[in-house]
């Protein structure tokens, strides 16, 4: 069984989802803040989805964290590593719930997981997928550093564009602040 880290930033935690975020996800899941990423679903699709999260962690040994504003403790969204059957390569990505964007936490969380990805998980490449209407996320994804690199179309979601992160190389040279 693999252990979930817990990883932290100025102002986040990033830690093991739990069935105690059940409601939360469902409130999040339930709501058209989750039009890009699968939603809206029900609580019985949500506690699958939360299943599924945690799983990932065991099937690939690396997954998404639940991201907590470490001064008030809130849970403010869902970051990390996620490559199941059918995506390209391994991607980074963010969802944040209601009251949560525009305040850097998607590019602090993404860079921290992306740090991790490339640090402790070992790889080499990400990407984030993104659906073409997700402007705010593209958004994210240029300030991480990363462009626009080609179009992809999944069996689910229909159109993603593919947006290629720095390498860990080109991080280094530059510095992780040069993305964020």
């Amino acid at each position: 069984m693999i252990t979930i880290p817990t990883l932290t930033t100025e102002r986040l935690t990033l830690r093991a989802p739990a069935l105690s975020d059940f409601d939360t996800l469902t409130a999040f899941y339930a709501s058209d803040r989750s039009k890009f990423v699968g939603g809206p679903m029900t609580a019985e699709l949500t506690w699958r989805q939360l299943a599924t999260e945690i799983g990932h962690w065991q099937l690939r040994g690396f997954g998404r964290w639940i991201v907590d504003e470490t001064a008030s403790g809130r849970t403010i969204g869902m970051v990390g590593l996620w490559c199941p059957e059918g995506f390209p390569e391994p991607e980074v990505g963010w969802d944040l719930f209601e009251g949560s964007e525009g305040k850097g936490y998607a590019t602090e969380a993404g860079a921290a997981a992306r740090a991790y990805a490339y640090g402790e998980v070992g790889l080499t490449t990400l990407i984030s997928l993104v659906k073409p209407a997700n402007t705010p996320s593209a958004r994210v994804c240029a300030r991480l550093g990363a462009w626009h690199d080609s179009d992809f179309t999944h069996e689910r979601w229909g159109a993603l564009q593919v947006w290629r992160h720095p390498a860990p190389e080109d991080l280094a040279e530059g510095g992780m602040e040069a993305y964020a």
